[in-house]
């Protein structure tokens, strides 16, 4: 064994009691950072994948991020101002959206499926609920969305079997209190009332969804809605999520329409998910940081008890540069095994959390938590704690090489 480690050793078996005290720290520092990071991470890819599942990757709307100028505007810039002017009464639509929606499909990897949205409220049983009904092109709208997955009861095909058939969130059909055949009375702003029959249920696990939506046929719906052959949404959807950001921004350029992609639509709750992981890390960080103290605490007494071994061991012919090394040893030994023994008390605070049941229903559904296995959750807390003992080692050592062998001999150290 290399001299500098074996004196290490018996400086850390020299005091045990704090030595078991300063692993224990780093331990629980690691373990309790592995259990929060995969906890954290694994319910942000979790939300993501509900996120991605129930929304559209792209949505085309009928409408624009910035108002369109006037024709005065633009030829004569801040020049003109227009005042009391009378808006242009005109149907709300994308225009020329089959052209569109054919001009999409034939990008490589992209599907298409045009929507119309609109108010309703469906009753049944004397109760009123007010919900968004989507018409769809029900072969396009399986390729673009998880509707056909999420089916619980029927099929999406089944729209095409009833004379005016919906297919509802379960959440909405149990406020309802209606079942798989019944006959729904829908009304829209439009004044059109129309009877449509309950051919299917969906479920996505996100309670905003479930709760407020159904869906039916295109055409059923712009009747419904008064709106013939009118498309105010374009469900895109393209072969790399991550890039349907900017994809979305070639199709606004090229299209004129505003499109959103899933990430861009949700900002506000993945940047919260992302601020609620940054507090995770400070406070681990904090954890890391008390257990930094009691290393340096026990290299510092074990200084102050060996000053006479330091004195002996210059005398001898050591080096500062072995003084020093041999106490950053003890402390990168003791981030070393409290790291160990924090990945054994990270994967059972894991094992631990994804055992807890939730039986409550929030915005999201959650049958459990979601954890998230990865070894690099291991790789960098285990860094960080060998890396902050080396550093809380470092500082009393570097003092302890500095000591004057004689002045300590003579009692004055």
């Amino acid at each position: 064994m290399n001299l500098n480690l074996e004196i290490a050793v018996r400086h850390l078996g020299s005091r045990v009691r704090q030595s078991v005290v300063s692993i224990l720290g780093v331990a629980t520092g690691v373990g309790f950072s592995i259990a929060m990071a995969a906890l954290m991470e694994g319910s942000l890819l979790d939300f993501q994948q509900t996120l991605i599942e129930a929304s559209p990757q792209i949505l085309i709307k009928d409408e624009y991020r910035d108002p369109p100028l006037q024709p005065a505007v633009l030829a004569f810039g801040g020049a003109v101002e227009i005042d009391g002017m009378k808006p242009k009464d005109e149907q709300r639509g994308i225009k020329r959206a089959r052209t569109v929606v054919a001009g999409l499909e034939t990008m490589p990897g992209v599907a298409a499926a045009p929507m119309l949205d609109g108010q309703v409220v469906v009753r049944f049983g004397g109760k009123d609920v007010a919900a968004t009904l989507s018409g769809i092109d029900p072969e396009r709208q399986v390729r673009v969305s998880q509707l056909a997955e999420d089916m619980t009861r029927g099929t999406v095909a089944d729209l095409y079997s009833a004379a005016n058939g919906i297919i509802l969130g379960d959440g909405l059909a149990r406020k309802l209190g209606a079942r798989v055949g019944n006959l729904l009375s829908v009304s829209s702003s439009a004044g059109v009332l129309m009877k449509m029959k309950l051919v299917g249920l969906f479920h996505t696990g996100l309670v905003s969804i479930d709760e407020t939506r159904g869906y039916a046929l295109l055409k059923k719906a712009q009747v419904l809605q008064n709106r013939p052959n009118v498309i105010n949404r374009i469900r895109v959807s393209v072969p790399d999520l991550h890039q349907a950001r900017a994809v979305a921004r070639r199709l606004e350029e090229r299209i004129g329409y505003l499109s959103e992609s899933w990430d861009e639509a949700n900002e506000d709750i993945l940047s919260a998910l992302q601020v609620r992981n940054t507090i995770m890390y400070v406070v681990v960080g904090a954890i890391m940081l008390v257990a930094g103290f009691g290393i340096f605490n026990i290299v510092s007494t074990i200084i102050y008890e060996k000053a006479k071994d330091i004195a002996i061991l210059k005398s001898l012919g050591f080096r500062d540069a072995d003084v020093r090394r041999i106490f950053v040893i003890e402390g990168v030994a003791t981030g070393v095994v409290g790291s160990v023994l924090g990945w054994a008390l990270g994967f059972a605070l894991c094992r631990a959390l994804q055992s807890i049941e939730f039986t409550a229903r929030w915005a999201v559904e959650m049958e459990g938590l979601p954890i998230h296995y990865d070894p690099k959750h291991y790789l960098i807390a285990s860094t960080i704690a060998v890396a902050s003992a080396g550093i809380a080692a470092y500082i009393p050592a570097r003092r302890a090489a500095r000591l004057n062998p004689v002045d300590i001999i003579r009692g004055a150290a």
